[in-house]
């Protein structure tokens, strides 16, 4: 009998462990991928610009690297986590970035995953767990926003954990904004979320206390917004989220703002359609301001397939009470239960150790689509300083030192040079390329070998192609270069 009763004690304390095991689970899962967290050319650019921060002890206020808006009035709203993925970069090479990502990203599933477990059943948080991985996967890279993710999915848990108490949140929080508006410009949603959560809490909350919730969550609703502004750029960081937000037709020419696509069963449709299922299955319910907030997650996914992770990570959060209430949750655990914090010190140093192994024995380097070496290498040899570039080559780019005619910095290039632009090299619009020529004086291009544009410069007079291979091609204008399509 006593032996029993100590393996069901052993037993509750691992249970209570699961956030951990998780967060480590996907910690390795993410180790393992690797080289896949640095797919993305944004990736130079940040470190490039982390790096600048770090040796002037100042944030950008103009553009520093393109030749087209050098000058330029721009503020970088990542720069905390563009310094963290410099300073990480200098220490241990690209697996610094790789083990930052990694870690970021998994602790923002553990998180999640305490949450969950408090609320719902295990099965029911392992299945959510799974779907918020597999939705996560397709923006799990070495940028800001990993960064963000751990306080994104603290700040709203925060949130929901007053609205599901029919109270105000706690002042503490205030922290996490600070940290958040200075990591990544989604911070604007974690405030848009205030006020239809407040309604929720208020709403439900005891006649008697409504009053009182309403104050306190429009106090905590100003400070946080004051709290926003704590960034080297006070305000101005709010207006640089709107600018990005008003790029119009210039956001579905990136694939990550691109809307989602029913016409293939990727991990988002399939989630969605699968939710849609559950939902006339066990015909769950749901409060009309949480139905709001599930709608609203869904829609942001819908529209741009980069949130996601949004939907991912939050949607959950607002779901886990009433689902807990009708489809079942884990017993009350006993607080004895807890491990013990020798145990929490040996699994740290585990993975300590374990990581340093891996990040020594793994060569991680970014994709080679996005870092065409050798053919920047004979760019540099021709002395040129007004090039066309594609725009995935803008982060390398940067990363070498060239000025970019555009790069990942969309709102500081606005909709129109944007959407000239990708209508240029893929030729939707001709005259829009030899326009773009004229008008900027290019001397060069450096476009990708299979773009349409490249391959019109093949036949045009006055362009010479002066270096080729399988990702790149530059060519050279030359005095006579013509700045029309011939008719």
């Amino acid at each position: 009998m006593t032996m029993s009763v100590a393996h069901a004690t052993d037993a509750r304390k691992l249970d209570v462990l699961l956030p951990l095991w998780v967060g480590i689970g996907v910690y390795a899962l993410l180790l393992a991928a690797g080289s896949g967290l640095l797919n993305d050319p944004d990736t130079y650019w940040q470190i490039t610009l982390g790096q600048w921060m770090l040796d002037h002890h100042a944030v950008p206020r103009t553009d520093l690297y393109s030749f087209t808006m050098q000058g330029q009035p721009w503020i970088s709203t990542q720069w905390l986590a563009q310094v963290a993925y410099a300073l990480s970069y200098g220490i241990a090479g690209w697996a610094g970035p790789v083990v930052l990502a990694a870690a970021s990203g998994s602790l923002a599933i553990a998180l999640l995953a305490r949450f969950l477990d408090q609320r719902l059943t295990r099965t029911a948080t392992l299945v959510i767990l799974c779907a918020t991985l597999a939705l996560m996967a397709g923006h799990m890279l070495a940028r800001p926003h990993v960064l963000a993710m751990p306080v994104m999915v603290a700040w709203v848990a925060g949130l929901v954990d007053a609205m599901d108490r029919k109270g105000a949140p706690s002042f503490w929080l205030l922290s996490l904004m600070v940290l958040w508006a200075n990591m990544h410009g989604g911070f604007v949603l974690g405030l848009a979320l205030i006020g239809p959560i407040a309604l929720d809490a208020i709403w439900h909350a005891p006649k008697d206390r409504q009053a009182r919730v309403f104050v306190r969550w429009a106090l905590f609703g100003i400070a946080a917004l004051a709290a926003s502004c704590i960034t080297p750029y006070g305000w101005e960081a709010l207006l640089a989220s709107r600018r990005i937000l008003s790029l119009g037709a210039a956001l579905a020419v990136i694939g990550e703002w691109r809307p989602a696509d029913f016409g293939h069963a990727g991990p988002l449709e399939i989630s969605v359609l699968a939710a849609f299922a559950f939902v006339l299955w066990r015909g769950i319910t749901l409060p009309p301001m949480r139905i709001v907030l599930v709608l609203g997650f869904v829609y942001m996914a819908l529209g741009h397939v980069r949130n996601a992770e949004v939907l991912a990570l939050l949607a959950p959060l607002v779901l886990a009470k009433p689902l807990g209430e009708q489809i079942g949750r884990n017993p009350e655990r006993d607080a004895s239960a807890s491990p013990n914090r020798l145990l929490l010190a040996g699994i740290a140093l585990c993975l300590v150790v374990g990581t340093v192994a891996v990040a020594s024995l793994r060569h991680y380097t970014p994709s080679e689509r996005s870092a065409p070496i050798a053919a920047v290498d004979a760019l540099k040899k021709l002395n040129v300083s007004r090039v066309l570039n594609d725009y995935d080559f803008g982060g390398y780019l940067i990363w070498r030192g060239v000025p970019t005619f555009i790069d990942g910095r969309t709102e500081l290039f606005g909709e129109k040079l944007m959407v000239d632009h990708n209508d240029a090299s893929g030729l939707m619009k001709p005259d829009n390329l030899f326009r773009l020529l004229k008008d900027y004086r290019i001397d060069a291009t450096f476009m990708r070998t299979e773009s349409a544009a490249t391959k019109l410069l093949d036949r045009i007079d006055g362009w010479e192609k002066v270096y080729s291979d399988d990702l790149a091609t530059i060519h050279v204008r030359k005095s006579d270069a013509t700045f029309k399509v011939n008719e």
